[in-house]
């Protein structure tokens, strides 16, 4: 079996428990405006220009992003780095893009990770039907669960979807006792006001008991070179970080009811 990977990051430490290899997906169903991989949204590999730079000469390379990778050629990767997770209790996530997307690849790549004892994390938005849910849900050991809006127009506007089916998937996701932790994407006057803020902290303790772990991570505008490489519109090209004390603000505030909070996962 084959899928569409643009990446795969060897010693990541901010995409789950240790030492990880995360395999990037290509292809989303959502087109968030603060997207920071544009590279990942079209389903199909791309080719680029990109601009190098040697001794003031600047070379233009043609590149190709995203490529038709079989399940054993994605492991023998991962394998490489099986030391790596025994010594750091890591393993591999699998990160997008939206991996659901492709969910046959995905759960061929989980399975073959299961039958090796590597711990399994899924990255997602949670955009998918529940049936693709309950194929994947018990081949992974941890979700890394976005959530990006809590009211519904709003996340229509900033992603091009509703965020219905995505609530509907994490609360079924929590009832069946799956292990998930909440990422919260910190944007700058979309989602950052400490109304919205509030109203995320009453729904996870009002609807998801067990959830106690929020990533905050912070917006960045450090890939508008991709959106020009891409012809991706960059909606966010005009904004701002949020800055350390900011985030130190929400952090405490959802620390005050009890979660516990990583700045940058």
């Amino acid at each position: 079996m084959k899928g569409l990977i643009f990446d795969i990051k060897r010693f990541a430490i901010h995409d789950g428990p240790g030492i990880r290899v995360t395999v990037f997906f290509k292809g989303c169903p959502l087109s968030c405006w603060w997207c920071h991989n544009p590279e990942s949204r079209r389903e199909g590999p791309e080719s680029v220009t990109r601009n190098h730079k040697i001794n003031n000469r600047v070379f233009l390379i043609n590149e190709q992003v995203g490529e038709w990778l079989t399940t054993d050629e994605v492991m023998k990767e991962i394998l490489k780095e099986y030391l790596f997770f025994e010594e750091s209790g890591g393993g591999v996530t699998f990160s997008g893009g939206e991996p659901l997307l492709q969910h046959h690849f995905l759960i061929d790549l989980l399975s073959a990770c299961n039958r090796n004892s590597i711990h399994t994390t899924l990255d997602t938005t949670g955009y998918a039907s529940q049936e693709v849910i309950i194929k994947v849900m018990n081949k992974v050991d941890l979700f890394l669960y976005d959530i990006k809006h809590m009211n519904d127009d709003v996340h229509k506007k900033y992603t091009g979807v509703s965020n219905k089916l995505i609530f509907d998937n994490l609360k079924f996701l929590h009832d069946e006792g799956r292990n998930i932790v909440i990422r919260f994407a910190v944007i700058p006057g979309i989602n950052d006001n400490m109304e919205h803020i509030q109203n995320m902290i009453r729904f996870l303790k009002g609807e998801l008991v067990r959830v106690k772990k929020v990533d905050l991570l912070s917006y960045h505008n450090i890939a508008g070179h991709k959106y020009r490489a891409f012809n991706v519109t960059n909606r966010m090209k005009d904004s701002k970080e949020p800055d350390k004390k900011q985030l130190k603000e929400i952090k405490l505030s959802f620390e005050k009811e009890g979660f516990e909070v990583n700045i940058g996962g």
